[in-house]
């Protein structure tokens, strides 16, 4: 349960308009950069709006967990979730690899990027 949740809101994009519009070409950017990172895809869902110049929404299952993209190419923007859990291993550094690959994929001008640390460990008990 314990992982590395990252999102980013991505401002400013001067992506080629295929990468923003086009279900394949995003799918194989985000599977190229989960490749990459170590990660494993095992399953995908791309979906491309129907209005003119629409965006895209598209998810990896991956066997560390997920990555969410959703494109708005009439604000040039981008958000992106990825969340990788850590029970075999500490994936936390191929998260951020994965996510620093697709801002550089989408050339973000800016980037609001969150960080969260999900699950409690054993060793530390809640209190109400």
């Amino acid at each position: 349960m314990q992982g590395l949740h990252l999102t980013a809101d991505l401002f400013d994009c001067q992506a080629p308009p295929a990468l923003m519009t086009n279900p394949a070409a995003l799918r194989q950017a985000c599977e190229q950069a989960t490749r990459s990172a170590g990660l494993t895809a095992v399953g995908a869902q791309f979906h491309r709006f129907a209005q003119p110049g629409g965006g895209v929404t598209g998810v990896l299952l991956l066997a560390e967990s997920h990555l969410a993209v959703h494109t708005w190419p009439e604000h040039r923007a981008v958000t992106l979730d990825a969340y990788v859990c850590n029970f075999s291993r500490d994936n936390s550094a191929a998260a951020e690899q994965l996510v620093a690959a697709l801002v550089g994929a989408f050339a973000a001008g800016r980037v609001n990027l969150q960080r969260l640390q999900r699950g409690v460990p054993a060793s530390v008990t809640a209190h109400n």
